[in-house]
């Protein structure tokens, strides 16, 4: 269902979850699978990696889904895929994210995790190309997410829901990553609202409260998939240094070429840590 016909997610008198469960139908029929183990959803610089897991058995626009969007950002694709990893694991490889800035409402940022419980994957990993904060880390550098500072001030959650977030992302799937490659950092990620870059006195902040990264995705994503019990795996794309780290001025098609260059590489890590779970 596209934009042009409507999204049901708009309606605030729908249930976003009967939204989603519409939403897993649709995946089984045009996939021919009616189970998902694992969800991934691609940012920036880590497209390649879907086509490293497995063995792709399906790929359909989004938009055939019911409540998802075209995405509005170039670097992703606006497809999703059914992959059967070798040990026999069923990946749903998420190529369309609906960002916060977009201005369409929490419900459709999130709507793509929920599909995925909906379709009972129970391991979500999340990806995407952010701002570093720390000197140490060079364009090109994969860290994983150890935890999030939500500076939206917004949330998936709706009425009096409470969810624990310790240990949101998952300290089991980190130290798994880590087999893979011993020398992966880790760091704090702030999600702003964007659409702008953060100025540099918003990253001096970001760096006061305990934040090392800076985004506009992945932590409303991350609280949806915890709510739906969700074991949640992040990681970042240091694509360029956050203002006032780096001299130059920061642009998307910086994002995009540090992406490109990067992604033989962390669309390799990627795939090697998604083989393992």
């Amino acid at each position: 269902m596209s934009d042009t016909t409507g999204n049901p997610l708009d309606d605030p008198a729908t249930d976003p979850f009967e939204v989603a469960s519409a939403a897993a139908d649709d995946i089984a029929r045009l996939t021919g699978v009616d189970h998902h183990d694992i969800a991934l959803t691609l940012g920036s610089g880590w497209g390649k990696a879907a086509e490293l897991i497995g063995e792709t058995t399906a790929t359909f626009p989004a938009t055939e889904v019911t409540g998802f969007s075209q995405p509005a950002l170039e670097g992703h694709v606006g497809t999703l895929r059914s992959v059967l990893t070798p040990k026999g694991r069923r990946v749903l490889v998420i190529g369309a994210r609906t960002h916060y800035y977009e201005g369409h409402g929490v419900r459709r940022v999130v709507h793509s995790v929920r599909t995925a419980a909906a379709a009972g994957v129970r391991t979500m990993v999340l990806t995407n190309g952010a701002g570093g904060i720390k000197h140490t880390w060079k364009p090109g550098t994969p860290v994983l997410i150890s935890d999030h500072i939500n500076l939206t001030g917004d949330s998936p959650l709706e009425g009096a829901t409470f969810i624990d977030l310790t240990d949101l992302y998952s300290l089991r799937l980190r130290d798994l990553a880590r087999t893979i490659d011993p020398s992966l950092d880790e760091g704090v990620y702030c999600q702003f609202r964007g659409p702008q870059y953060e100025t540099p006195a918003e990253v001096r902040m970001a760096k006061t409260i305990g934040g090392h990264i800076v985004g506009m995705s992945t932590a409303l994503e991350a609280i949806a998939a915890r709510q739906a019990g969700m074991e949640i795996l992040g990681f970042s794309l240091i694509t360029n240094m956050a203002a006032g780290i780096q001299t130059t001025p920061l642009s998307h098609q910086e994002v995009i070429d540090a992406g490109r260059e990067a992604e033989p590489v962390i669309s390799s890590l990627l795939a090697r840590v998604i083989g393992a779970l």
